[in-house]
């Protein structure tokens, strides 16, 4: 992120909705109480599959939240961006401040409408005509334009698609869009839902614990999935102040990185995920003593845990042991192309809380994962300062430096 002038990218709207909040008061909620929302999931059939569990937003009713017309041209993944953008943006106050071609709007997208592309297939397949309606979700690039064309936000206008990492990607890519001087404000984030295809994609890859994610304990076996979407509102400093904005915090920088090494599986040695680690710190224009805590990718899986406790020791050094890794993931559920930004958000909102979040679910010392994960409870923090990391499948990292 290189900004053009010395204003700093300040975070004036949050918006959040997932399995564990609707929004930000109830996810705060749990958060500071470390409840945990993964249960049953009942989406489609998952009998077939090692894990029945997931952290799904339950009773979802779209008429709660849209008129009948228009929830049936949306897609699930549609109806949890437009929630958490809408949140993000009245909080802001951003639309009445600047035009509407002065607003851009970037998300990271997923699996997208696939739910409803299996209803439309599982239709088809027995024989009825299937709804042409429910592929409308088909495209990745779907949300953005049912956000933008919702809210009248005439801007610039992306879709990043980098499996887990693309809502922080995103995020990072609406900063520097801020900082050129190309838009006076970026809505940012990400939206993704429960699917057959993604259920059993990582099942069949058996990354999948049947209990709920533990990450970095013993005995883990991999992710527990969740759906959900998460925004910020993305400004200089210099004109959220002068329009009287609330901020929130900032996001001082971040780094995106191709590791280029496997597929799924991380580079073992760590060293790729430590170069993500401290190339966003670096241009946050801190050092490595200012991150009070990190807010790690954390899926619970063997290789990945590991791998990223021994990036914190190569960034980190012999403090390594005195910064928390924490997950949320316990919490939320891993939410795919949501993630980073589900993240982002639970790493701000725990800076202003004064906490760092409890890694739920410990099952027991794993001795290749021996630094602090805060698994007994959420712990009192005077941290300003946090890194929050997404470490997706292709080698897609990228780190965000987030402040209060």
């Amino acid at each position: 992120m290189r900004s053009s002038t010395k204003s700093r990218i300040a975070i004036t709207g949050l918006g959040i909705f997932t399995a564990a909040g609707r929004d930000v008061a109830s996810f705060t909620r749990s958060l500071l109480d470390g409840t945990s929302a993964i249960g049953a999931v009942d989406l489609f059939d998952v009998s077939p599959f090692p894990s029945h569990i997931g952290a799904q937003v339950q009773g979802f009713d779209p008429l709660d939240y849209f008129p009948a017309q228009v929830a049936r041209k949306l897609s699930r993944v549609d109806q949890f961006g437009l929630i958490a953008a809408g949140e993000a943006l009245k909080g802001s106050a951003v639309g009445g401040c600047y035009s509407p071609y002065e607003i851009g709007v970037c998300v990271g997208a997923g699996a997208s409408g696939m739910l409803q592309c299996e209803e439309w297939l599982s239709e088809t397949l027995a024989g009825r005509h299937g709804k042409g309606s429910l592929l409308r979700g088909l495209l990745p690039d779907r949300t953005a334009t049912c956000i933008s064309q919702t809210y009248n936000l005439c801007g610039y206008q992306s879709s990043i698609t980098t499996a887990c990492s693309s809502s922080a990607s995103s995020i990072g890519w609406g900063a520097d869009l801020v900082a050129a001087g190309r838009l006076k404000a970026a809505l940012c984030g990400g939206s993704d839902c429960l699917s057959l295809l993604t259920f059993a994609g990582f099942n069949a890859l058996r990354v999948v614990d049947p209990q709920p994610c533990a990450p970095f304990s013993l005995g883990r076996q991999g992710i527990t999935l969740g759906e959900g979407a998460a925004f910020l509102v993305l400004e200089g400093e210099e004109d959220a102040k002068a329009r009287g904005a609330r901020i929130h915090g900032y996001l001082l920088g971040y780094s995106v990185a191709g590791e280029a090494y496997h597929m799924t599986a991380p580079d073992p040695s760590g060293t790729d995920a430590a170069r993500v680690m401290t190339e966003a710190i670096a241009r946050a224009g801190v050092s490595a003593g200012d991150i009070g805590w990190v807010n790690a990718h954390g899926t619970g899986t063997p290789l990945n845990d590991m791998v990223e406790s021994k990036a914190m020791k190569v960034v980190f050094g012999e403090r390594a042991s005195e910064v928390p890794l924490v997950s949320v993931k316990g919490l939320t559920g891993h939410c795919l192309g949501a993630a980073g930004a589900v993240e982002a958000v639970s790493t701000l909102l725990a800076l202003k809380e004064g906490i760092i979040p409890q890694t739920l679910n410990f099952r027991g010392q794993d001795p290749e994962c021996d630094l602090d994960y805060c698994h007994a409870a959420p712990r009192e923090s005077d941290a300003s300062i946090a890194l929050s990391n997404s470490f997706a499948f292709g080698g897609n990292t990228t780190s965000l430096v987030i402040s209060r």
